[in-house]
């Protein structure tokens, strides 16, 4: 929620710009910390949900480790003082030389996806004189009731190695010499918010540890991905309910006392900390439309384009004044997608006003693009 104080520090700074509420953030990143301590859960940051320097800060201050999808957000992570050992590497497609540097970065592990993979990082490992360890990407077929397009877990998702590969990995692992199985690691989507579909990934995971186990190894490691939604109707509600998420995983998920059950958080702990900031340049009236036209586009904030995804929109200059009109607020691109919202209620709006697009913390920044040749968006942080 912005203050009176807020909006008149914004008053003289060019928008567009991302707004970074740093006393949420750090009260996200206690919250989430606190309740996995209760069950000794080892959390590791996805970086891809937004790789900002002063967020990242933040997190590794906090003990997280680091969750990566590209040798970028590997390097990115060990620059800002990640421990290496905290360090995983997954995604479908890692190439030779992301690979080689991950080895030489000697991060904890690589999250494997598939047989083929297996026998490159044994390979490349070998040539290095290395042991790489790695943990196996499971696909479970769990369906994550989320949108299709960030639904991972699948058997018609590229991620993961399918069920039925499964003893192919088995003896690919038994045929390497270079390297060290520790676990298996699974991730099923995004903006999941039914924690009913952790309970049923909680099963899933546990019949496959066993079977890893029936077939001769020792799983040490548990890692359940992420995926925790957060509220984008109600930004001010602000702080997910971890201690509910990670009681789930304590009552459904049969841990043995040699393992430890990792996860891979990321929107859950950035995408409230962060706003969009935009003025209006114009507004059309029209006969059947009013559209609002911010300085702000899909270069900026892509989930609505993209995911066709709500973000609650403000405008900032008339707070507190009822809503008039509907509008459908839109950027400046050269794209019909490039559209916030249609048909949303708002206080009669004039060229000038300052609106706030909530909840872009996660997926906002990082998705920003050059396209139409447009500058980046700058970051402002809160003062605490």
């Amino acid at each position: 929620m912005f203050t009176g104080k807020d909006i008149e520090r914004f008053a003289n700074i060019e928008t567009p710009f991302y707004y970074y509420d740093l006393t949420l953030l750090q009260q996200t990143l206690s919250a989430c910390a606190s309740a996995a301590a209760m069950y000794n859960y080892h959390v590791h940051y996805a970086l891809k949900a937004n790789f900002n320097p002063v967020v990242l800060n933040a997190i590794k201050e906090k003990g997280f480790g680091a969750d990566c999808v590209s040798i970028g957000e590997v390097q990115r992570a060990v620059e800002l003082g990640f421990r290496a050992g905290k360090i995983v590497f997954a995604g479908v497609g890692k190439s030779d030389r992301e690979i080689n540097q991950a080895l030489d970065a000697d991060i904890f592990c690589f999250n494997v996806e598939s047989v083929q993979e297996l026998g490159i990082i044994n390979d490349l490992a070998a040539s290095r004189g290395k042991k790489a360890r790695v943990a196996i990407r499971i696909n479970p077929n769990v369906d994550a009731h989320t949108h299709h397009n960030i639904t991972t877990g699948l058997d018609e998702n590229k991620f993961g190695v399918n069920s039925w590969d499964l003893p192919a990995c088995v003896q690919a692992l038994k045929d390497a010499e270079n390297l060290e199985f520790v676990g298996i690691h699974f991730h099923i989507g995004s903006q999941i918010t039914s924690l009913e579909v952790f309970r049923n990934l909680c099963t899933r995971v546990n019949e496959f540890a066993a079977w890893f186990e029936d077939k001769g190894f020792v799983v040490r490691v548990l890692n359940v991905g992420g995926g925790l939604g957060i509220d984008y109707h109600n930004p001010d509600a602000q702080i997910p309910d971890f201690s509910s998420y990670f009681q789930v995983f304590n009552e459904f998920l049969e841990v043995k006392s040699y393992q430890e059950v990792h996860f891979e958080l990321g929107r859950a702990l950035v995408g409230q900390c962060a706003s969009l900031l935009s003025r209006v340049l114009y507004v059309k009236n029209g006969k059947k439309k009013n559209f609002v036209v911010l300085d702000a586009g899909m270069t900026e904030l892509m989930r609505p384009a993209l995911y066709q995804a709500y973000h609650q929109i403000e405008n900032l200059s008339k707070a507190g004044k009822a809503a008039a009109l509907r509008y459908d607020v839109v950027g400046p691109i050269c794209e019909s997608t490039d559209c916030f919202a249609k048909e949303l209620e708002l206080p009669e709006t004039a060229r000038g006003d300052l609106f706030a697009i909530r909840s872009a913390g996660a997926y906002g920044e990082v998705l920003a693009s050059g396209y139409n040749l447009r500058e980046r968006a700058p970051a402002l942080y809160s003062e605490s």
